[in-house]
């Protein structure tokens, strides 16, 4: 398993679960940052928040799980798998920090929850995203999704395209 430098030094550190202030601080840097950097509204923030929420209150997680990034106690990083029925898994809440961008830490997630879908023996992971995050779109596309469905949204203080990426699980580099 290739590891995230950040992490085998120790200075950030991954959690499955949540600690009282993470969901707040989760929900914030995301809140904050797509807004800055797509538009996104304070309806975005809380369908964000509505996720993790439903993550965080689920007795029954099955084969969901989390990964918090943590640097200094502080959130910087988050994606989850969420288990769907069909044997699949819906990858969710994929977002890196503007403080740790550009260090690997989206790519080494995003790995991460894919080798613990093969392990888990999900038989695809898919996700929804929407056209303009060109940074997550290139890390799902690099490591083998592929767009399987379009429809275009009104939502979160934009119109846009939301697209459905699907990643076939079996044998692979993950």
């Amino acid at each position: 398993m290739r590891r995230f430098g950040l992490i085998e030094a120790g200075e950030i550190l991954i959690h499955h679960d949540f600690a009282p202030g993470d969901l707040g601080q989760l929900i914030h840097i995301h809140g904050l940052q797509n807004f800055a950097d797509y538009g996104f509204n304070q309806v975005h923030e809380a369908y964000c928040a509505q996720i993790a929420v439903d993550f965080i209150l689920c007795s029954e997680r099955g084969r969901s799980r989390a990964w918090l990034a943590k640097k200094e106690d502080k959130v910087v990083g988050s994606i989850f798998i969420i288990e769907r029925p069909n044997n699949q898994a819906q990858l969710r809440l994929l977002f890196v920090d503007r403080s740790v961008r550009g260090l690997g830490l989206g790519r080494w997630l995003t790995e991460e929850s894919i080798r613990y879908s093969r392990h888990q023996d999900f038989s695809i992971v898919y996700l929804w995203t929407v056209r303009g995050l060109d940074r997550a779109i290139s890390l799902y596309e690099s490591v083998g999704f592929t767009p399987v469905e379009e429809k275009r949204i009104k939502e979160w203080g934009t119109e846009t395209v939301e697209v459905r990426y699907e990643l076939r699980l079996g044998s692979g580099k993950f």
